[in-house]
């Protein structure tokens, strides 16, 4: 009687030679970090950092307790801030709608002309933050405000021209199909076709680009694009952090609202 050898095969979840490449790739990565973190520390005073507890500490002593009377202060510069944001916020929508229509596929009158430059000028929007856009104006329109709702507006064309053209180019064709259908032209297929389609996620668009730049245009004071960052960039220079303190939860109160407000109307509207 003939013997019959059974053989099992041990199933494994990689092959050794990926397991062998994992492991190259892990090391490398580690090396990498290795790399990075002496090449970011090489200028490092150390001693500063292990005294960096106490000056904390420090610190938040001086900032103890606030200066509540300095409140009455910083509503004018408060109101200034959400006019900064909330005009800014209307003319980057004013201008990013163009340009996502020309750069979505099936709006765009010319895939390889006009779409190309209406993505180059989202990407350009979204690279540059609202602190360097206000650093440009203030060197060239002056300090104030104006430069501050420029520079919230020109952040925002990026931000809202990407979500607007992903949400045309997700748009129902059936819709579209029909009403082409019907002999429409190209101004009331748009009109009554993508237009209808698009208004719930523009509208959640906004008004989260708004409460977003409620937080960005708090420390464009910073570089004299007015609001109360101008406040908290004076207090700082004369090492008032009483007065710091209280402007720091003026900002995180103001914040927290905008959140609430932009929530309740994404809600209502969504």
């Amino acid at each position: 009687m003939s013997e019959i050898t059974h053989y099992s095969q041990v199933w494994a979840h990689r092959t050794p030679r990926k397991r062998l490449f994992m492991w190259i790739g892990w090391l490398g990565l580690v090396a990498l970090f290795v790399w990075c973190w002496q090449m970011m520390t090489r200028d490092t005073i150390w001693i500063f950092v292990a005294d960096a507890p106490r000056q904390a500490a420090d610190i938040g002593n001086r900032m103890m307790p606030p200066r509540w009377s300095y409140l009455p202060e910083l509503w004018g510069p408060l109101w200034d801030t959400i006019n900064i944001a909330t005009l800014g916020t209307i003319g980057g929508v004013l201008m990013a709608v163009p340009v996502a229509f020309l750069a979505a596929r099936n709006t765009t009158p010319s895939l390889h002309i006009l779409r190309p430059v209406a993505l180059f000028v989202i990407v350009a929007s979204r690279s540059i933050n609202s602190l360097i856009w206000a650093l440009l104006l203030v060197a060239i329109i002056g300090p104030g405000l104006l430069a501050g709702i420029v520079a919230i507006a020109l952040r925002s064309i990026g931000f809202v021209g990407k979500l607007l053209y992903e949400a045309i180019e997700e748009t129902d064709l059936r819709q579209i199909e029909a009403i082409e259908a019907t002999g429409a032209s190209g101004s009331q297929v748009l009109s009554y076709g993508i237009v209808p389609q698009v208004m719930p996620a523009f509208w959640g668009i906004s008004v989260f680009r708004w409460d977003i730049n409620i937080r960005e245009s708090t420390i464009l004071g910073l570089v004299g694009a007015g609001g109360i960052g101008l406040k908290l960039q004076a207090s700082l220079n004369t090492l008032a952090w009483s007065q710091v303190t209280v402007i720091l939860l003026l900002i995180l109160a103001t914040v927290v609202l905008s959140e609430w407000v932009s929530s309740r109307m994404r809600h209502a509207i969504i």
